[in-house]
């Protein structure tokens, strides 16, 4: 089953024994060598689950102890029944919201899957070792956590009774390779043709934002583009979860630390730019922009560097006054702001999934001062199926661009507004 049939309906499923080359164990027989192998410390090792099966009077063949180790083995030190989700090359997040509810993206909206959990206390088991794993702690006194996990995974998890019912995870797969501008252009989130305005962008050294709401695909655009970068750049990237893959020869990744349980030992993003600042970066880029760091960064673009980053809107008209709203918190009045943002940034690139839930470049804004001295983003390019079509702010962005290849590439003519 891969998506729900219909408002309100769950499926009946039950957890299915270990099998491994046809043998089968039941869930019984693996608490109890689950127990065992817990009260003597060993290792889920075939070895010591044969033990622990004889120790309970039961003698299996091989493939049945195979299943039992591989089982327990996943339970204990691997990610338990979310292991092949996360496998899977095409999964770009894992949800679970109960045991029986796990569901994944493919990039086409959230899927249902056939992956269930014994019960709500597997789930929470499952919570809490892999925030041990990342370093964090997760408990009642401290109901939710969100960490980077070893091999890049992104962890979020919320206990109950602040998650009702069941613990909540949600699991944000970062893959070792970064995706080709080709490759996005192929999967539908680059309309035909809109790479070269892309490259472009990059050629001419262009300061840029990617906006968008969570999970529509800003860190996937990000890192290609930052594949486009020269050779010879330095880039410097500064994250609160290191996410960004871009595909270059010459990458320094920093990364935010939480405080110890003494409260001491915190780095923030806000510390990240103001260090990668005296790094020689020829391309400073912030994962997120969340807070106060957007000072520093705006500071930074108005200072010779080059620069991008992301943030949440639900428009690129809207980016403006997202970052008001963060420049406010950083002690920046509305009109320093505003001066500062005019001279640093030139581009918004906006991503949005569409009503089948595909990733996809919707707008691209440049931006203007207004009469009245405050930033306006104005469309430049929006979404076509065979192409990007130009909006009235083409013209600027032409101008933008001009010098770098392929500036006409990709776009079609379109109504202005």
């Amino acid at each position: 089953m891969s998506g729900p049939t219909g408002a309100g309906l769950r499926p009946e499923r039950t957890p299915a024994p270990a099998s491994v080359g046809g043998g089968e164990v039941p869930s019984g027989l693996l608490d109890g060598v689950r127990r065992w192998l817990v009260e003597s410390g060993a290792e889920p090792t075939p070895a010591r689950v044969a033990q622990a099966l004889r120790h309970q009077g039961r003698v299996l063949g091989d493939a049945e102890v195979l299943g039992a180790a591989e089982r327990l083995r996943s339970e204990l030190i691997g990610s338990g029944p979310l292991e092949p989700l996360l496998a899977d090359p095409t999964v770009t997040d894992v949800l679970v919201s109960a045991p029986d509810r796990v569901w994944v993206d493919r990039g086409r909206g959230l899927e249902l899957t056939p992956v269930a959990f014994p019960d709500a206390a597997a789930v929470r088991r499952l919570a809490q070792r892999l925030a041990s794993v990342a370093g964090r702690r997760l408990d009642d006194a401290r109901p939710w956590v969100d960490a980077r996990l070893p091999d890049g995974t992104r962890l979020h998890a919320v206990l109950p009774p602040v998650a009702v019912d069941c613990a909540c995870l949600a699991l944000r797969v970062v893959r070792p390779r970064a995706f080709t501008l080709g490759e996005l252009v192929e999967a539908g989130t680059v309309p035909p043709g809109g790479d070269g305005m892309l490259r472009a962008l990059l050629e001419a050294r262009l300061s840029f934002l990617v906006s968008g709401g969570t999970g529509s695909g800003k860190t996937t655009l990000l890192s290609a583009l930052l594949g486009l970068a020269g050779p010879g750049e330095r880039i410097v990237l500064a994250e609160d979860s290191s996410e960004l893959r871009p595909d270059h020869p010459h990458v320094v990744r920093l990364e935010t630390r939480p405080a110890n349980q003494e409260g001491a030992g915190q780095v923030t993003l806000q510390d990240l730019v103001r260090q990668a600042l005296r790094m020689r970066p020829d391309r400073l880029v912030v994962g997120e922009v969340r807070g106060p760091e957007v000072a520093y960064l705006l500071a930074a673009l108005n200072t010779g560097h080059s620069g991008c980053g992301t943030v949440h809107a639900n428009a690129a008209a809207d980016v403006p006054a997202r970052l008001e709203a963060l420049g406010t918190a950083a002690g920046l009045d509305r009109a320093a702001l505003h001066s500062q943002l005019a001279a640093a940034l030139s581009v918004v690139l906006h991503l949005a999934r569409d009503r089948s839930g595909r990733r996809r470049i919707a707008e691209v804004h440049v931006l203007e001062r207004d009469p009245s001295g405050l930033v306006r983003t104005v469309p430049a390019l929006s979404w076509g199926a065979q192409s990007f079509v130009r909006r009235r702010g083409w013209g600027r962005l032409r101008q933008l661009l001009r010098g770098a290849s392929a500036v006409g590439d990709g776009t079609e003519q379109g109504e202005g507004r």
